[in-house]
């Protein structure tokens, strides 16, 4: 049976556990070779072992996406090495407010939105110079259902709206160049980032969604590869909720 991403060149961030790291095995298990990209080295060569091991291929990269010299170096490095970039998903973001934190924590606000705004326009830049010039491409950004309403920290809430008015806006740009943009909004997802939340907070976290259970990082893994692939060819500028139902209550 053919594989949906046969022969694509995919680009992950954040990759080196939780989400990115199971949405790299899946567009791998999918065709696709893989560039797995995390600030944590060690990790995004684990994410690499459990692909090569699989028969996929992969190659690993230490990437700080605030650093655009270092962000434009490892996109360029892909399309030196396989000719194309196919797929990117700009998924390394963070979470560091807690219950506590200000509403107005300046330190906090400027950090988050470096990360998880910034990070993803300048991956993005890098990326949409390649698919532009070759006439093709997806990108698939994590936004999270705080873009979509006021669950979360400030600084966190924005920078998940920003995500999501950078992907229309990328979208409208380059849709006459057949490049797509879209993103994932996550509900809550069991991942070692959320374990201590979920067991402190599970049930009543729980109560927020309809269906009985949390996600899981291949919920949202199976959704980058749907977006990723033709089979999502007619949509650009969608912010995509995989979220047990949260929104709908």
């Amino acid at each position: 049976m053919p594989k949906l991403l046969e022969g694509r060149i995919a680009f992950v961030t954040g990759s080196g556990s939780g989400i990115g790291r199971e949405t790299a095995i899946a567009l791998a298990e999918e065709g696709a070779r893989l560039v797995v990209a995390d600030l944590n080295g060690p990790a995004a060569a684990e994410t690499v072992a459990l692909i090569t091991n699989a028969d996929g291929e992969a190659y690993a990269v230490t990437l700080d996406v605030t650093n655009k010299e270092a962000v434009d170096e490892a996109v360029d490095g892909i399309v030196q090495r396989w000719g194309r970039i196919d797929i990117a998903f700009n998924n390394a973001g963070i979470s560091i407010e807690g219950f506590g934190t200000a509403w107005d924590d300046i330190v906090a606000n400027d950090k988050t939105m470096n990360i998880n705004y910034r990070g993803v326009l300048l991956c993005m830049s890098a990326e949409l110079r390649h698919m532009a010039a070759a006439g093709s491409g997806s990108i698939i950004n994590t936004s999270s259902i705080a873009g979509i309403s006021s669950s979360g920290g400030t600084g966190y809430v924005a920078s998940k709206h920003a995500v999501i008015g950078l992907t229309r806006t990328a979208a409208k740009t380059f849709a006459s160049r057949n490049v797509r943009v879209n993103a994932v909004c996550p509900g809550v997802i069991e991942t070692p980032l959320t374990t201590s939340l979920l067991a402190e907070f599970g049930q009543q976290m729980a109560a927020m969604q309809p269906l009985p259970r949390f996600g899981t990082a291949r919920d949202i893994a199976n959704a980058v590869v749907f977006l990723a692939s033709d089979k999502a060819s007619f949509i650009t500028g969608h912010p995509l909720v995989v979220d047990g139902g949260h929104m709908v209550l």
